[in-house]
C-alpha cells in the first residue's frame, strides 16, 4: 500500500484501489478552501493514474462530512464572497473529476453527511450508507444555498418534490429513508462499512475500466438527450468497446467459458 500526504485528506492506494478520506475529524470533516484544494489534487491524481481502477471516498472519524466549515467562512470577513467562490470552484472541479473519471467511485458514508457532504456523497456510482448514517442539506439553515452538484444530481436521483423538501426544510433523513428515497445503493452495518466498500472496489478494479467509464458517460448524458440521440451514442459506444482489448477479452472469455482477465484498456 502506498500513501500521499495531504494536510486535510489522506490518499492511499492498494491493488488498483485508491481510498480518499476526508481528514479533519476534529472539525466534523468540515470543508475549507485548503481541504478542497487537497481534494482536487487527489481526485486529479486518481483520474490520471492508469494503475488506479476504482476509488473509495469516505471520512475519517465519526462523521462523513458536515459540509462547509462555517468558522472558516466567518474568518474570511469581507473576503467571504471571493473565498467561497474559490472554494466552490475547487469543490466543483473535484466533483467533476469523480463523476467523469472512467474509474468507478464508491462512497462510504459514515455518520452525518450534511450540506456539501451530502452533495459529495451523491456523486458515487455506488453509495454505501452506514446503518447509523444521517443525511441533510442544511444550507438554508445558515442562510446559504446548495452547491457541490446537489441541484443537478438530487432532482435526478429522487425527483423535484423531494429535492424541494430537503433543500427548503433541511429535513434529516435516516439511512433507511435515504435508501427508500434513492440516495443510497444499500445500507451496511456500521462496523462493516469500509470492509464492504473495499470489497466492492477491489471487484470493480479487476473489471473492464473503460467499459465502466463509458457507462458513466452514457448515464451522465441521458437526461440531456432525446431517445434517438441516446441510442446513437449507445450504438457507437458498444461497437467501439467490442473492438477494444477488454471487449475482445470479454467476448472470448465468455465463449471459452473462463473468467475474463481485463486490463482496463
Amino acid at each position: 500500500m502506498t500513501g500521499t500526504n495531504f494536510e486535510n485528506i489522506t490518499l492511499t492506494t492498494s491493488d488498483g484501489v485508491a481510498t480518499i478520506r476526508l481528514n479533519r475529524p476534529d472539525a466534523a470533516n468540515g470543508m475549507t478552501l485548503a481541504m478542497m484544494q487537497d481534494l482536487l489534487q487527489a481526485t486529479t491524481a486518481c483520474d490520471g493514474d492508469p494503475s488506479i481502477r476504482a476509488v473509495v471516498l469516505t471520512g475519517n472519524g465519526k462523521m462523513f462530512c458536515a459540509g462547509g466549515d462555517l468558522n472558516s467562512f466567518a474568518a474570511l470577513g469581507d473576503k467571504v464572497r471571493d473565498g467561497l467562490s474559490e472554494m466552490a470552484t475547487m469543490l466543483h472541479a473535484a466533483v467533476s473529476r469523480l463523476a467523469r473519471m472512467e474509474k468507478p467511485v464508491i462512497v462510504a458514508v459514515n455518520g452525518m453527511a450534511a450540506g456539501g457532504g451530502l452533495s459529495l456523497a451523491m456523486i458515487g456510482d455506488i453509495v454505501l450508507g452506514a446503518a447509523s448514517s444521517k443525511y441533510t442539506m442544511a444550507y438554508t439553515g445558515a442562510g446559504l444555498t446548495p452547491d457541490g452538484s446537489s441541484t443537478y444530481f438530487l432532482p435526478r436521483l429522487i425527483g423535484l418534490r423531494r429535492t424541494q423538501e430537503l433543500m427548503l426544510t433541511n429535513r434529516r433523513l435516516s439511512a433507511e429513508e435515504a435508501l427508500d428515497w434513492g440516495l443510497l445503493t444499500r445500507i451496511v452495518p456500521d462496523d462493516d462499512l469500509m470492509t464492504e466498500a473495499d470489497a466492492i472496489a477491489r471487484t470493480l478494479a479487476n473489471g473492464p475500466t473503460r467499459a465502466f467509464g463509458k457507462v458513466k458517460h452514457l448515464l451522465t448524458e441521458t437526461f440531456d438527450n432525446g431517445l434517438e440521440k441516446q441510442m446513437e451514442l449507445e450504438g457507437r459506444t458498444i461497437a467501439a468497446q467490442a473492438a477494444s482489448p477488454d471487449g475482445q477479452e470479454g467476448i472470448n472469455a465468455f465463449l471459452e467459458k473462463r473468467a475474463p482477465n481485463f486490463t482496463g484498456i
